[in-house]
Protein backbone atom coordinates (compact mmCIF):
# COMPACT_ATOMS: atom_id res chain seq x y z
CA UNK A 1 0.00 0.00 0.00
CA UNK A 2 1.35 3.54 -1.03
CA UNK A 3 2.16 5.93 1.52
CA UNK A 4 2.76 9.15 1.12
CA UNK A 5 4.06 12.13 3.30
CA UNK A 6 2.95 15.94 1.91
CA UNK A 7 4.22 18.85 3.50
CA UNK A 8 0.93 21.53 3.42
CA UNK A 9 0.23 25.21 3.96
CA UNK A 10 3.62 25.64 2.30
CA UNK A 11 4.77 25.64 -1.10
CA UNK A 12 8.43 24.14 -1.08
CA UNK A 13 9.77 21.16 1.12
CA UNK A 14 10.49 20.85 5.31
CA UNK A 15 7.90 23.48 5.79
CA UNK A 16 4.06 23.72 6.55
CA UNK A 17 2.60 20.96 7.93
CA UNK A 18 3.71 17.12 6.96
CA UNK A 19 0.44 14.97 6.72
CA UNK A 20 0.60 11.20 5.88
CA UNK A 21 -2.03 10.17 3.29
CA UNK A 22 -3.29 6.67 2.61
CA UNK A 23 -5.57 6.35 -0.70
CA UNK A 24 -7.45 3.18 0.18
CA UNK A 25 -9.30 0.53 -2.19
CA UNK A 26 -13.10 1.25 -2.19
CA UNK A 27 -15.17 -0.51 0.55
CA UNK A 28 -15.42 0.30 4.32
CA UNK A 29 -12.32 1.83 6.39
CA UNK A 30 -10.06 -1.11 7.66
CA UNK A 31 -10.12 -1.50 11.45
CA UNK A 32 -9.75 1.43 13.96
CA UNK A 33 -7.03 -0.48 15.73
CA UNK A 34 -5.27 -0.98 12.45
CA UNK A 35 -5.57 3.13 11.37
CA UNK A 36 -4.95 3.97 14.80
CA UNK A 37 -1.71 1.50 14.40
CA UNK A 38 -0.67 3.11 11.16
CA UNK A 39 -1.33 7.15 12.06
CA UNK A 40 1.37 6.05 15.36
CA UNK A 41 3.76 4.52 13.34
CA UNK A 42 3.78 7.58 10.91
CA UNK A 43 3.76 9.71 13.80
CA UNK A 44 3.13 13.27 12.63
CA UNK A 45 0.08 15.19 13.69
CA UNK A 46 -2.23 13.78 11.64
CA UNK A 47 -2.65 10.71 9.04
CA UNK A 48 -5.60 10.80 6.94
CA UNK A 49 -6.75 7.51 5.23
CA UNK A 50 -9.34 7.77 2.36
CA UNK A 51 -11.46 5.40 -0.18
CA UNK A 52 -13.46 5.99 -2.93
CA UNK A 53 -17.69 6.06 -2.63
CA UNK A 54 -19.59 4.84 -5.24
CA UNK A 55 -20.82 7.62 -8.29
CA UNK A 56 -23.63 9.48 -7.78
CA UNK A 57 -23.89 10.71 -4.08
CA UNK A 58 -23.02 13.42 -2.03
CA UNK A 59 -19.11 13.01 -1.84
CA UNK A 60 -16.39 11.09 -4.07
CA UNK A 61 -13.82 10.05 -1.21
CA UNK A 62 -14.74 9.05 2.53
CA UNK A 63 -12.00 10.48 4.39
CA UNK A 64 -10.94 10.18 8.21
CA UNK A 65 -7.91 11.49 10.08
CA UNK A 66 -5.86 10.18 13.46
CA UNK A 67 -3.34 11.92 15.50
CA UNK A 68 -0.75 9.27 16.73
CA UNK A 69 -3.26 8.62 19.70
CA UNK A 70 -6.93 9.49 18.73
CA UNK A 71 -9.12 10.16 15.69
CA UNK A 72 -10.16 14.21 15.50
CA UNK A 73 -13.14 14.95 13.63
CA UNK A 74 -11.65 17.73 11.54
CA UNK A 75 -8.55 18.31 10.39
CA UNK A 76 -7.49 20.97 7.85
CA UNK A 77 -3.87 20.49 6.52
CA UNK A 78 -4.21 16.51 6.27
CA UNK A 79 -7.33 17.45 4.04
CA UNK A 80 -5.49 19.66 1.62
CA UNK A 81 -2.40 16.85 1.76
CA UNK A 82 -5.08 13.93 0.19
CA UNK A 83 -6.48 16.33 -1.98
CA UNK A 84 -2.98 16.89 -3.45
CA UNK A 85 -2.18 13.49 -3.61
CA UNK A 86 -5.40 12.66 -5.38
CA UNK A 87 -4.68 15.31 -8.00
CA UNK A 88 -1.17 14.25 -8.30
CA UNK A 89 -1.76 10.73 -9.07
CA UNK A 90 -4.83 11.36 -11.35
CA UNK A 91 -7.30 9.96 -9.21
CA UNK A 92 -9.19 13.13 -9.46
CA UNK A 93 -9.04 15.89 -11.09
CA UNK A 94 -11.17 19.69 -10.25
CA UNK A 95 -13.13 20.05 -7.33
CA UNK A 96 -13.08 16.73 -4.87
CA UNK A 97 -15.91 16.06 -2.69
CA UNK A 98 -14.70 14.50 0.99
CA UNK A 99 -17.59 12.57 3.62
CA UNK A 100 -15.95 13.44 7.22
CA UNK A 101 -17.46 13.82 10.36
CA UNK A 102 -17.89 17.19 10.17
CA UNK A 103 -19.96 16.95 7.18
CA UNK A 104 -19.10 17.36 3.33
CA UNK A 105 -16.03 18.99 3.15
CA UNK A 106 -14.31 20.42 -0.59
CA UNK A 107 -11.23 20.95 -2.22
CA UNK A 108 -10.38 22.86 -5.61
CA UNK A 109 -7.44 23.68 -7.47
CA UNK A 110 -6.73 25.68 -10.18
CA UNK A 111 -3.98 24.11 -13.15
CA UNK A 112 -1.32 21.82 -11.11
CA UNK A 113 -2.98 20.71 -8.14
CA UNK A 114 0.08 22.57 -6.27
CA UNK A 115 -2.40 24.50 -4.34
CA UNK A 116 -5.92 24.32 -3.05
CA UNK A 117 -9.24 26.31 -1.80
CA UNK A 118 -11.05 23.77 1.63
CA UNK A 119 -14.52 24.55 1.78
CA UNK A 120 -15.03 24.17 5.41
CA UNK A 121 -17.57 25.02 8.47
CA UNK A 122 -17.06 27.99 9.88
CA UNK A 123 -16.49 27.81 13.75
CA UNK A 124 -19.63 29.26 15.95
CA UNK A 125 -17.30 31.41 18.00
CA UNK A 126 -18.65 31.72 21.76
CA UNK A 127 -16.68 34.23 24.20
CA UNK A 128 -16.26 32.92 27.63
CA UNK A 129 -14.33 34.11 30.95
CA UNK A 130 -10.43 33.10 30.76
CA UNK A 131 -10.27 29.46 32.41
CA UNK A 132 -8.02 29.88 35.56
CA UNK A 133 -4.85 28.74 34.53
CA UNK A 134 -4.82 29.12 30.87
CA UNK A 135 -2.28 32.02 31.10
CA UNK A 136 -0.68 30.84 33.65
CA UNK A 137 0.09 27.45 31.28
CA UNK A 138 0.57 29.76 28.69
CA UNK A 139 3.18 32.22 30.71
CA UNK A 140 1.51 35.12 29.15
CA UNK A 141 -1.64 37.51 29.34
CA UNK A 142 -4.70 36.36 27.91
CA UNK A 143 -6.87 39.58 26.48
CA UNK A 144 -10.20 37.25 25.59
CA UNK A 145 -11.37 33.64 25.14
CA UNK A 146 -13.77 31.78 23.01
CA UNK A 147 -15.02 28.63 22.45
CA UNK A 148 -14.88 27.40 19.15
CA UNK A 149 -17.66 25.43 19.07
CA UNK A 150 -17.83 20.88 18.64
CA UNK A 151 -16.10 20.45 15.16
CA UNK A 152 -13.05 21.72 16.22
CA UNK A 153 -13.43 21.81 20.09
CA UNK A 154 -10.90 24.09 20.72
CA UNK A 155 -10.59 27.69 22.85
CA UNK A 156 -9.01 30.16 20.88
CA UNK A 157 -7.34 32.69 23.13
CA UNK A 158 -6.27 36.22 22.26
CA UNK A 159 -2.74 37.58 23.03
CA UNK A 160 -1.62 40.98 23.65
CA UNK A 161 0.99 41.24 20.27
CA UNK A 162 3.11 38.81 17.36
CA UNK A 163 5.66 38.97 19.72
CA UNK A 164 4.09 37.44 22.52
CA UNK A 165 2.21 34.81 20.63
CA UNK A 166 5.73 34.07 19.11
CA UNK A 167 7.80 33.76 22.03
CA UNK A 168 5.39 31.46 24.10
CA UNK A 169 6.92 28.27 25.84
CA UNK A 170 3.54 26.58 27.05
CA UNK A 171 3.55 24.50 30.33
CA UNK A 172 1.85 21.79 28.14
CA UNK A 173 0.37 19.22 30.60
CA UNK A 174 -1.21 22.56 32.28
CA UNK A 175 -2.78 23.28 29.25
CA UNK A 176 -4.55 19.72 28.51
CA UNK A 177 -7.43 20.22 31.08
CA UNK A 178 -8.70 23.51 29.38
CA UNK A 179 -10.16 22.65 26.23
CA UNK A 180 -11.75 19.27 24.41
CA UNK A 181 -8.66 19.63 21.78
CA UNK A 182 -6.13 22.58 22.01
CA UNK A 183 -5.52 25.96 22.37
CA UNK A 184 -5.19 28.22 19.32
CA UNK A 185 -3.31 31.43 20.76
CA UNK A 186 -3.36 33.93 18.34
CA UNK A 187 -2.43 38.25 18.17
CA UNK A 188 -2.78 40.81 15.11
CA UNK A 189 0.21 41.17 12.86
CA UNK A 190 2.67 43.47 14.11
CA UNK A 191 3.64 44.85 10.44
CA UNK A 192 0.72 43.50 7.48
CA UNK A 193 3.21 44.53 5.07
CA UNK A 194 4.97 41.19 5.50
CA UNK A 195 2.16 39.56 4.02
CA UNK A 196 0.04 38.28 6.89
CA UNK A 197 -2.93 39.83 8.79
CA UNK A 198 -2.59 37.83 12.20
CA UNK A 199 -0.14 35.82 13.90
CA UNK A 200 -1.76 32.56 15.78
CA UNK A 201 -0.28 29.30 17.61
CA UNK A 202 -1.80 25.56 18.01
CA UNK A 203 -1.55 23.47 21.23
CA UNK A 204 -2.83 20.25 21.33
CA UNK A 205 -0.89 17.78 24.14
CA UNK A 206 -4.66 16.49 25.07
CA UNK A 207 -4.56 14.27 21.24
CA UNK A 208 -0.69 14.18 21.66
CA UNK A 209 0.23 17.09 19.67
CA UNK A 210 2.20 19.73 22.04
CA UNK A 211 1.87 21.87 19.20
CA UNK A 212 0.92 21.75 15.14
CA UNK A 213 2.87 22.84 12.94
CA UNK A 214 0.15 24.69 10.58
CA UNK A 215 -3.54 23.94 11.53
CA UNK A 216 -6.10 24.52 8.76
CA UNK A 217 -9.24 23.89 11.06
CA UNK A 218 -8.01 26.42 13.39
CA UNK A 219 -8.28 28.96 10.83
CA UNK A 220 -12.03 28.32 10.84
CA UNK A 221 -11.97 30.11 14.27
CA UNK A 222 -9.08 32.66 13.11
CA UNK A 223 -11.49 33.78 10.47
CA UNK A 224 -14.87 35.14 11.92
CA UNK A 225 -12.58 36.33 15.21
CA UNK A 226 -10.13 38.52 12.69
CA UNK A 227 -12.63 39.39 9.90
CA UNK A 228 -14.92 41.86 11.94
CA UNK A 229 -11.98 43.57 13.95
CA UNK A 230 -10.03 44.21 10.59
CA UNK A 231 -12.89 44.74 8.35
CA UNK A 232 -11.86 42.17 5.80
CA UNK A 233 -13.20 38.62 4.36
CA UNK A 234 -10.41 37.69 3.19
CA UNK A 235 -7.04 37.15 5.31
CA UNK A 236 -4.11 35.85 5.39
CA UNK A 237 -2.73 33.86 8.36
CA UNK A 238 1.10 33.06 9.54
CA UNK A 239 0.94 30.27 11.68
CA UNK A 240 4.37 30.98 13.85
CA UNK A 241 5.66 27.14 14.27
CA UNK A 242 9.03 26.30 13.76
CA UNK A 243 8.48 25.05 10.53
CA UNK A 244 5.81 28.12 9.58
CA UNK A 245 3.02 28.10 7.56
CA UNK A 246 0.77 30.63 5.62
CA UNK A 247 -3.43 29.84 5.24
CA UNK A 248 -5.46 32.26 3.17
CA UNK A 249 -8.69 32.67 4.73
CA UNK A 250 -12.20 33.90 3.40
CA UNK A 251 -15.19 34.02 5.34
CA UNK A 252 -18.78 33.11 3.67
CA UNK A 253 -21.06 33.22 6.46
CA UNK A 254 -21.38 29.49 7.64
CA UNK A 255 -18.37 28.45 5.24
CA UNK A 256 -14.83 30.07 5.78
CA UNK A 257 -12.34 28.91 2.88
CA UNK A 258 -8.96 28.23 3.50
CA UNK A 259 -6.45 28.32 0.98
CA UNK A 260 -2.84 26.72 0.48
CA UNK A 261 -0.03 24.80 -0.96
CA UNK A 262 1.34 21.36 -0.80
CA UNK A 263 4.07 19.62 -1.66
CA UNK A 264 4.60 16.17 -0.99
CA UNK A 265 8.55 15.09 -0.05
CA UNK A 266 7.59 10.92 0.82
CA UNK A 267 6.41 8.55 -1.42
CA UNK A 268 7.10 4.59 -0.67
CA UNK A 269 5.42 1.44 0.75
CA UNK A 270 3.42 0.88 4.46
CA UNK A 271 4.13 -2.95 4.49
CA UNK A 272 2.32 -3.87 7.76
Amino acid sequence: MRIRIVDAFTDRPFAGNPAGVLLLDSGPFPDDAWLQQVAAEVNLSETAFAHPLPPGGDADWALRWFTPTAEVSMCGHATLATAHVLHATGAATGTVRFSALCGILTATTQGSGDAFTLDFPTAPLTAVPVPDGVAEALGAEVLSAHDTGPHIGDLLVELTDERTVRALTPDFAGLVAHSERGIIATAAAEDPSRGYDFVSRGFFPRVGIDEDPVTGSAHTALAPFWSPRLGRDELTGLQASARSGLVVTSLRGDRTLLTGGAVTVIDGELLA
